[in-house]
């Protein structure tokens, strides 16, 4: 890593180009691993306008390697937002109407706190001296923003995977705090498969010599290669075979016959080392650790005695659960498990399959099922708040 490139990558963590709120120590996070946490910033963007009644706003959650740019041109990739086929003008979650909040999770790299981010006590990166983090922890940090935004009720939560967990955790903790919520291809814990798959990836950042203890910021290098293989081996499990042999087959990458080598003769190859090389420009390494670590320790019914139904006991929020038919990484099995015990807690819940051979990440690609299904459920949702159009604030 050059001079310039560890400039950039500390400048985005720290100043990133977002607002940011931030909290000193008088407003300590209490965190899950028993540390009070303080100082932190939680950069975040807004799309919309929040009416004169304040009961418009919608938080996006985003998911493990997404960012808070969810309907803006990202300010390192230069690429539109991540999610700007369901956010915009007109759009499913339409800003016309809607008063959009996107932060980055506590843990990240985009101007949230996170390992890349300067620890205060020494002005150095905190590295792997930053606190474990959890999806409670994350959306204790998002409470304290909303706070901050000086909004008292959000009028939906919604997201995809990593998202919809921190949706689910939301409508645990702050239950009169969400008047409807939206969890996409998500659970309500990760599977011994889902933290057997991050593993694999943590170990590949941790093998790269260059990771060198998590310290790499301070000595002017980057695990990339580690980064590369871990963003390889995770996104294999966002798609569905029937897409890679819609997508690749076993079609050979610019040329007629194999080159006998472990060049990438074949097009997935290529397809995942490109995917791998442009992930490690954005993202930061021990970002990755710690997000794949919460996600790993997410268990919303162990917080309720093991009783999922617990979790949303007497829940006066309305639900629209989401999965598809081809995601093996979360499972429509796993949504249904949500569907039942929100059921049983006496929620006000709505549930849809979508059928599609894209896999896990169709919650992020064009899918007009999932654009009617969400537009239809904020309509609704909308009458029954009384929620007709934007008034100036």
């Amino acid at each position: 890593m050059t001079v310039s490139q560890r400039a950039s990558v500390l400048s985005e963590a720290d100043t990133p180009h977002s607002l940011v709120a931030r909290f000193d120590a008088s407003s300590p996070l209490a965190m899950d691993c028993g540390i009070d946490f303080a100082p932190f910033s939680i950069a975040y963007q807004t799309y919309g306008v929040l009416n004169a009644e304040r009961s418009n706003a919608i938080l996006v959650c985003h998911a493990l390697t997404g960012d808070q740019h969810v309907a803006n041109i990202h300010p390192v990739t230069g690429k539109a937002g991540w999610w700007e086929t369901m956010v915009g003008p007109g759009q499913p979650i339409d800003t016309d109407r809607f008063f959009i909040i996107c932060s980055n999770v506590l843990g990240g790299c985009m101007g949230t706190t996170g390992p890349a981010s300067l620890n205060p006590s020494n002005g150095e990166p905190y590295g792997l001296d930053m606190p474990i983090v959890t999806i409670r922890d994350m959306v204790r940090a998002q409470a304290k923003l909303i706070d901050h935004l000086g909004i008292e009720q959000l009028f939906c939560v919604v997201g995809g995977s990593m998202g919809g967990m921190q949706v689910l955790q939301w409508a645990a903790t702050y239950p009169e705090r969400v008047f409807a919520a939206i969890p996409i291809a998500a659970a309500a814990r990760h599977s011994s498969q889902n933290i057997a798959f991050h593993e694999v990836g943590r170990q590949a950042v941790m093998a790269d010599p260059n990771w060198r203890g998590g310290r790499y910021l301070q000595e002017g290098v980057k695990p990339e290669k580690g980064l590369a293989v871990a963003r390889m081996a995770a996104h294999i499990t966002y798609m569905s075979d029937d897409s890679l042999h819609r997508k690749f087959g076993r079609k050979l990458q610019n040329r007629e016959a194999p080159t006998f080598s472990f060049q990438a003769d074949f097009q997935i190859e290529s397809y995942l080392r490109y995917q791998g090389s442009t992930f490690v420009e954005r993202f930061d390494a021990n970002s990755y650790l710690y997000v794949t670590r919460a996600m790993d320790y997410f268990d919303l019914a162990a917080d309720y005695d093991g009783v999922l139904a617990k979790a949303f006991k007497g829940s006066k929020s309305r639900f629209c659960v989401v999965s598809f038919t081809s995601d093996w990484l979360f499972p429509t099995i796993e949504s249904r498990s949500v569907v039942h015990a929100l059921n049983a807690g006496g929620a006000s819940v709505s549930f849809v399959e979508i059928d599609t051979n894209k896999g896990h990440d169709a919650f992020l690609l064009d899918l007009p099922e999932l654009f009617s299904t969400t537009r239809g459920f904020l309509d609704a949702a909308a009458k029954a708040r009384g929620i007709h159009q934007v008034h100036g604030a």
